[in-house]
């Protein structure tokens, strides 16, 4: 009785098993599929890290460097705008003069009388001044201080101070891009060495002297030299061919010059007959 008893008990434990057996695996298989899905999608992209601001560029010095560093950045740039802006006026200023030197020979001595050429000149004109300077000089040789000049003379030395005036004008800011072009390596290489200094005092404190210690601090010293070559190349090179240009032209002032001075003489001499 008692085998029979614990037969039937086995015979309802398998059947239960059975029952639960299913459910479990069909439970079982929807949460692998899901780990495996996980598993199989790709991970969020990492997102970009943001560069490391350089401690040592150009920017980094004008806004954070030393007071000497500053200084010399301020140096080097009114320097450079100065060139800049006398190369555009002056190269104005002498572009302008060939054309009106072109305008004057071509037209200004084939006028009916001088006083007519003066009035065809413009205003502003360089060779209107030298004109109404020679004439206001030949008609007004008199008085006891230049009585002792002939008349030659007097309408010669006038001329020549109109075109000195002229050419004064016209090579107002030379001396500036000179003076940049001879000093602005210099300026730019004690920057340097200043920075070179602070570099090596600092290395030396931190007692640490290795390649990222040197190299970054030395190069951040070496672009003041650099900026000082930028600045002082286009000055010296401005000044040469600015100096050139004013030759060709005031050339062809004093050619204009001359045969005005020869006209007034002719006409005085027509006159004295």
């Amino acid at each position: 009785m008692i085998s029979r008893f614990t037969g039937f008990l086995a015979a309802i434990a398998m059947v239960a098993t059975l029952a639960v057996s299913p459910a479990h695996a069909q439970d079982q298989k929807p949460a692998d599929a899901a780990s495996a899905i996980a598993d199989a999608a790709p991970a969020p992209a990492a997102a970009p890290s943001k560069p490391a601001e350089n401690p040592y560029s150009l920017a980094n010095i004008a806004a954070h460097g030393n007071v000497v560093d500053q200084v010399v950045l301020v140096i080097l740039g009114i320097m450079s705008m100065g060139s800049w802006y006398i190369l555009v006026v002056r190269l104005w200023d002498t572009s302008k003069l060939s054309s009106e030197a072109k305008d004057v020979r071509a037209t200004f001595f084939k006028k009916a009388s001088l006083a007519d050429g003066v009035r065809g000149l413009k205003e502003e004109s360089a060779f209107r001044y030298i004109a109404s300077t020679a004439i206001d000089a030949s008609e007004h040789h008199e008085g006891a201080l230049t009585e002792n000049i002939d008349h030659s003379s007097w309408v010669t030395m006038n001329v020549d101070r109109a075109v000195s005036d002229v050419n004064t004008k016209i090579s107002a800011g030379l001396g500036f891009l000179a003076t940049v072009g001879s000093t602005a390596p210099f300026i730019g290489l004690f920057g340097t060495v200043w920075g070179i200094l602070n570099a090596l005092t600092a290395i030396g404190l931190a007692g640490q002297a290795s390649i990222d210690k040197v190299a970054g601090p030395v190069g951040a010293a070496l672009i003041m030299t650099a900026i000082g070559l930028v600045v002082a190349v286009p000055a010296v090179l401005g000044y040469n061919w600015l100096v050139n240009r004013n030759k060709t032209v005031m050339s062809q002032v004093r050619a204009f010059a001359g045969d005005l001075h020869g006209v007034l003489m002719g006409n005085r001499a027509v006159a004295k007959r």
